[in-house]
């Protein structure tokens, strides 16, 4: 089965497994699976902007990768999770475009399998976005 290494994200990460037990990232020998990333800085505090918070998920997601020594470009299947208005049941273009920039800014050129899933609500009532990831350490070549 190999090492189990569990990674606790500096800042943020650290009041959450305070407070509720669990570990941002986990490494089995070179597979690494990630909990769900908020959008969230340090204190725990949303941006305004969906955009701002979209980002800043996947900067967490990127810090959360270093705790178990993986980064975004070991990156092969993401679910991202997005608040939708009860009853409309689409998500927007507004995320859509932010997630392939980011997409694109990170990854150098690998395209990862994405699951998008629409839910009506998140851990934080005004989180819109979170986005967690599996990756394989040293895929990247």
């Amino acid at each position: 089965m190999g090492t189990v290494t569990f990674g606790i994200t500096p800042g943020y990460g650290e009041k959450l497994h305070e407070a509720l037990g669990y570990s941002g990232a986990v490494r089995v020998g070179d597979r690494v699976e990630t909990s769900g990333q908020a959008g969230v800085d340090d204190d725990l505090v949303i941006p305004d902007s969906l955009e701002a918070e979209i980002i800043q998920a996947f900067d967490n997601v990127e810090r959360t990768l270093a705790t178990v020594g993986a980064t975004w470009k070991d990156v092969i299947h993401v679910n991202s999770y997005h608040r939708v208005t009860p009853g409309d049941h689409v998500i927007g273009d507004d995320h859509n475009t932010v997630m392939a920039e980011q997409f694109r800014r990170r990854l150098d050129g690998r395209a990862p399998v994405w699951t998008q899933t629409g839910v009506t609500v998140l851990g934080l009532a005004t989180m819109r976005v979170e986005i967690r990831v599996t990756a394989i350490v040293g895929s990247r070549s």
